[in-house]
């Protein structure tokens, strides 16, 4: 049995009991600071906190490790809800193609982008994957992510596919951290299906999805509807055979074009929508009156040079956010997210309050785990980061480029 205490803490944000399950609109400028503040962790699972003017009996604890947090923040582990973390090789040649003025279609066209990646990962061994995702996400940790959701979509055939899936699975089962798994066999059509879009979709349908299901390698569907890759109709046909064996819709869509892909996401009970670079009103109002949750992924915008989602325009519309990195090796290849935290601020306007709320709360309600993560509660996960010695919570998107984070309690 572990326990841990944390004591002196500058501030324990995000903490209290029956809050929301997400903030929305104005909201989530609300961010809730308790100040010289104790936090009591048992077996990763928080079993106390308060003032330290009430922490009396909490130091009869037997064989704890105390740390003295004076000085230092306290929040929630960060939660990563969209990142293709498990790949084979990085792209920098395509980052100089861009810096030549290729856009990300051209070089998709011109065989790159996530083409690239799969001719990769079909070279590559599982064992070298695991290890070298196991090494990224590790990384990530040492930044604050304590929960993080993976997708495949580099396999592009069943058999690839499939191992992505089990590395995730690996990982889940290693790892100190939650891991959620996504099937991303629709991210885009292979070499040799790309006149046979209808061949490439019953390949998902009739012997991914079974394969799948039959091992339980993922908990979500997701699908890249956009112009060059999936259409509108065909989204909606790989999501309703995933729904057949229990995969929840968590969607690529308006990243580069409105297709009406947010509405028709929704209607077949999307968990979230993510990227919307690109968005329209009928997109606002379908996502108001949904239980679907928008995630911005400012980090791909900044790497990639195109229109970062309006993020302003979604609060001000009364709507939740949610931020993630996505990261990958060919439009994000970070996962920091506290450079998605300083982008948000600096680049979508949001206060640091909102971005925090952006990937604690909310980003735990976008990966399903709102009952377990996103806020310092009773009961709730134990992977806790501190900070260094900040004079504030806004110094943390302030100073970027810097790791803020001292530790992430595993």
């Amino acid at each position: 049995m572990s326990k841990i205490l944390i004591k002196n803490i500058k501030g324990l944000v995000q903490y209290g009991e029956n809050l929301p399950i997400a903030r929305i609109g104005k909201e989530m400028e609300e961010l809730p600071i308790l100040e010289n503040a104790y936090l009591a962790i048992e077996d990763n699972i928080i079993v106390a906190y308060g003032s330290m003017e009430e922490w009396e009996g909490i130091t009869d604890w037997r064989n704890v490790e105390v740390i003295d947090a004076e000085g230092k923040y306290v929040l929630p582990g960060f939660c990563d809800s969209h990142t293709h973390i498990v790949f084979a090789k990085s792209r920098e040649e395509e980052f100089v193609d861009r810096i030549k003025g290729l856009t990300y279609e051209e070089i998709a066209l011109k065989g790159g982008g996530i083409l690239n990646s799969a001719r990769r990962l079909a070279e590559k061994s599982e064992d070298d994957l695991y290890e070298e995702a196991l090494l990224r996400v590790k990384k990530v940790m040492a930044t604050g992510t304590a929960a993080i959701e993976i997708k495949s979509g580099y396999g592009l055939c069943v058999e690839a596919e499939l191992k992505m899936l089990r590395v995730i699975k690996r990982l889940k089962e290693t790892l100190p951290i939650t891991v959620k798994a996504t099937f991303l066999g629709a991210h885009a059509f292979p070499t040799a299906y790309k006149e046979n879009h209808r061949g490439y979709i019953d390949l998902i349908i009739n012997e991914m999805l079974p394969k799948i299901a039959e091992e339980k390698l993922a908990d979500y569907i997701d699908v890249f509807c956009e112009r060059n890759y999936f259409s509108l109709e065909e989204m909606e046909e790989i999501l309703l055979a995933g729904k057949k064996y229990g995969l929840i819709p968590k969607v690529h869509v308006n990243q580069f074009s409105v297709m009406g892909g947010v509405a028709k996401a929704i209607e077949l009970g999307a968990l979230s929508v993510d990227h919307l670079e690109e968005i329209s009103e009928e997109d606002i109002e379908a996502i108001k009156h949904s239980e679907c949750m928008p995630t911005l992924l400012p980090s791909c915008s900044h790497f990639i040079s195109i229109p970062f989602g309006n993020a302003r325009r979604l609060i001000e519309a009364g709507l939740p956010i949610a931020l993630a990195s996505d990261f990958n090796p060919g439009t994000t290849p970070t996962g920091n997210l506290q450079v998605v935290l300083s982008l948000a601020c600096i680049k979508m306007k949001l206060t640091p309050e909102e971005a925090i709320n952006a990937l604690t709360l909310n980003a735990a309600y976008a990966m399903g785990i709102h009952t377990t993560h996103g806020s310092i509660s009773l009961g709730k996960s134990g992977n806790v980061l501190i900070t260094h010695e900040i004079p504030s919570l806004a110094y943390i998107p302030y100073a970027f480029g810097e790791n803020h984070v001292a530790r992430l309690i595993t």
